[in-house]
């Protein structure tokens, strides 16, 4: 197996010259990261941690355990509206799968072109983070900016404002259950979905100004709309038959589990908005111009709790509770 440091210097360090442009006055290699955020601009930093046979399965390609686990930390930048700029990687590893050296940098090298190629894709540089041995967990943190004064948060929905959500939902919970039956091409697109997400930096960008509140749909669509429910302290209307669905996802499913999966699965990465019913269509303008939709699903209004869904639906993934999507 490869020392630590050999490790890391091999398939994490960033390219020295790219400092200059990502605002980097000192990046890997030493203690802690130098970094110079843009004047006028407020810092967004989040962190995410992805557990083996938690977040992904031990036996997924070794490229999309290190997409995702960037992807998910990312995810939470774009529902600030934040852009994306550092990274920080504390990769923990399972030592007793990499006793075959050749095997263990094969499935390095694929873990970092899959977590390198979403970084380049974001414009995101890898700046520092930690190598060690145990269960394979990967935690990130990601930094990113925002005007200040203009990041999207949860507690900003206003009673009468519609709900909406971009592209589809029930993909990543429609993908984990062809992965249980068997399915490995992650040219399917519900697999692509669950192991390949695309977090929505550039919508978060776009409804800057927009939406009222958002935040991004990782525990599944109703438990998600509980926390943005609450911190705004609307009550919630939703229409079922608006969902999206996933594309294949009711062929998969049948309508019924492809609608729970929607509400309830989570692992979907998309960003649930409110908006002011006038900017809807300005909004919809600006997401068509990325390829993205946006769809109306609901509305907020001064009642307690959430209506148009049975109390059975309105449950998500919560880590302790025993309660699996």
């Amino acid at each position: 197996m490869l020392g630590e440091f050999e490790l890391i210097q091999r398939y994490f360090m960033s390219p020295q010259e790219a400092h200059a442009t990502a605002g980097i006055a000192l990046g890997n290699g030493d203690d802690a990261a130098l970094l110079v955020p843009q004047a006028g601009q407020q810092l967004v930093v989040s962190v995410d941690s992805s557990v083996v046979d938690v977040h992904f399965p031990h036996d997924a390609p070794a490229h999309a355990i290190g997409h995702r686990a960037l992807a998910v930390a990312l995810s939470d930048l774009a529902a600030m509206g934040a852009t994306a700029r550092w990274s920080l990687m504390a990769l923990t590893l399972d030592k007793s799968v990499f006793n075959d050296r050749a095997a263990a940098e094969q499935w390095l090298a694929e873990y970092a072109k899959g977590f390198h190629a979403l970084c380049q894709q974001h414009a995101t540089a890898l700046v520092g983070g930690d190598v060690t041995a145990g269960a394979l967990t990967i935690g990130v943190t990601v930094m990113g900016e925002v005007p200040s004064g203009m990041a999207l948060t949860r507690s900003g929905a206003q009673v009468g404002d519609v709900i909406a959500v971009t592209g589809a939902l029930g993909g990543g919970a429609g993908g984990l259950a062809l992965w249980r039956q068997g399915e490995r091409e992650l040219t399917h697109p519900l697999l692509a979905r669950y192991l390949l997400p695309q977090p929505r930096l550039a919508a978060g960008v776009a409804l800057r100004g927009l939406a009222t509140a958002a935040m991004d749909i990782s525990d599944g669509l109703l438990a998600d709309l509980g926390h943005l429910r609450k911190a705004s302290q609307v009550g919630c209307s939703l229409e079922v038959d608006a969902l999206p669905l996933a594309e294949g996802l009711q062929e998969a499913l049948g309508l019924e589990a492809a609608r729970k999966a929607a509400l309830s699965g989570g692992d979907d990465y998309e960003l649930l908005v409110t908006l002011a019913p006038e900017n809807v269509e300005t909004a919809r303008q600006r997401l068509t111009e990325l390829g993205l939709a946006l769809t109306v699903i609901g509305h907020c209004n001064d009642n307690p709790g959430v209506t148009g869904v049975a109390r059975s639906d309105n449950e998500g993934w919560q880590h302790f509770s025993g309660v699996a999507p």
